[in-house]
């Protein structure tokens, strides 16, 4: 096997009823063998893909992200996710990975060869072994958190998101950071997450998040949170809700305060709002996501709401695909061509509808009652 170019697996055990994975990675560019922990949802498949989230600091961080992900995935608040740790806390590894020039604030010639550890042998491996969505999210704490930042400088960010936890900052990258972040063109979400507890890089990270809040630019989705109770150790526990939070606002159902003013407020048709929001998840995480019952359940009380009847056409196509074995999508047609004057049209549908099966509010006798009431008013 030619080592530069496939990395050589040496143990390997499985924990966590198969879904984490611990092995030692031997790598070609560090000359090192590495402990990497992964984590793969229960029904990981090839059909599906999923985002990318790579871990420094696994020894404190990674059952912290794997929890947190696999809460937010079981209730539909980010998609499954593949996750990579890297453990870093046996001989301070950690600082022999991630240190810089003190001059430069670059990488130290260990952390250059750490930089091509990450983003040419195990990243590249885990894209090529599984099913891995474009997007990936970076997460480091302290020094490690620094060093996430180095990804920004690649002409396209190897990373779409990042969560940087209380960073040991680099020389002068409070001012190279929010520079960087201006000039890219891919969306990019930056998380930052600060204790009130003094540090030496606090004034600096302060002022970071002054020059990054005042960025104007469309595509990139700040978020500052500062935490009052924690210290410098404990802050390594906050801020990861929060981040996946902002990350993943696009993936989320529908909420009663989407509806409200989002939806309702729009003078768009209702429609429009459920095909952005599932362009903008594919946009952003390179993933298509399945419509959800709940949005079209909103859509479609949004369309009855503003006499939007059209939108409930569009809806009956969505839901005939999504919903193939249910009456939703002859139900939400029946009742399009009601409005729209076809009665004998309608009830034909309706007829399709009562056949299937319920789903949601909507039952047999709901169809049975359209049918009957079109056949007293028209004679059919």
């Amino acid at each position: 096997m030619n080592k530069a170019i496939l990395p050589v697996f040496l143990l390997f055990c499985f924990i966590c009823n198969a879904q984490v994975k611990k092995e030692i990675f031997e790598s070609f560019k560090l000359q090192e063998r590495r402990d990497v922990s992964y984590y793969f949802p229960e029904d990981y498949s090839e059909e599906k893909k999923y985002p990318l989230l790579v871990v420094l600091d696994a020894d404190y961080l990674f059952d912290l992200v794997v929890a947190n992900a696999k809460f937010y995935s079981e209730n539909d608040r980010m998609p499954q996710a593949i996750i990579v740790g890297v453990h870093q806390s046996a001989n301070d590894l950690r600082w022999e990975d991630c240190d810089f020039e003190q001059t430069t604030g670059l990488p130290t010639e260990k952390g250059k060869l750490f930089y091509e550890f990450l983003g040419t042998e195990l990243i590249p491996y885990l894209e090529t072994s599984y099913s891995v969505a474009p997007f990936k999210m970076f997460v480091g704490y302290d020094i490690t958190a620094n060093f996430g930042n180095y990804f920004l400088f690649k002409d396209n960010s190897l990373f779409n998101a990042y969560l940087c936890i209380s960073p040991v900052l680099a020389t002068e990258m409070e001012s190279r950071v929010p520079s960087r972040l201006l000039d890219l063109k891919q969306d990019i979400f930056y998380n930052l997450v600060l204790e009130k507890e003094k540090t030496d890089s606090r004034q600096r990270i302060l002022q970071m998040n002054n020059a990054i809040g005042s960025l104007s630019r469309e595509n990139l989705y700040y978020s500052f949170d500062e935490y009052a109770e924690p210290d410098h150790i404990s802050i390594a526990t906050y801020g990861i809700s929060k981040a996946f939070d902002n990350v993943f606002k696009s993936f989320r159902p529908i909420t009663p305060k989407e509806y409200r003013q989002d939806i309702l407020a729009s003078q768009e048709p209702a429609i429009k709002y459920l095909e952005d929001k599932y362009d903008m998840i594919e946009k952003q995480l390179g993933l298509r996501k399945a419509v959800e019952l709940n949005d079209i359940m909103a859509i479609y009380a949004a369309s009855l709401k503003k006499d939007d009847f059209e939108s409930l056409k569009s809806l009956a196509d969505i839901s005939k695909k999504q919903f193939p074995e249910t009456m939703l999508g002859f139900y939400l047609e029946g009742e399009y061509l009601e409005l729209a004057g076809e009665p004998k049209k309608a009830m034909k549908a309706f007829e399709k509808a009562f056949v299937l099966s319920e789903i949601d509010f909507l039952t047999k006798d709901m169809a049975l009652e359209k049918i009957d009431a079109i056949k007293d008013d028209f004679g059919y």
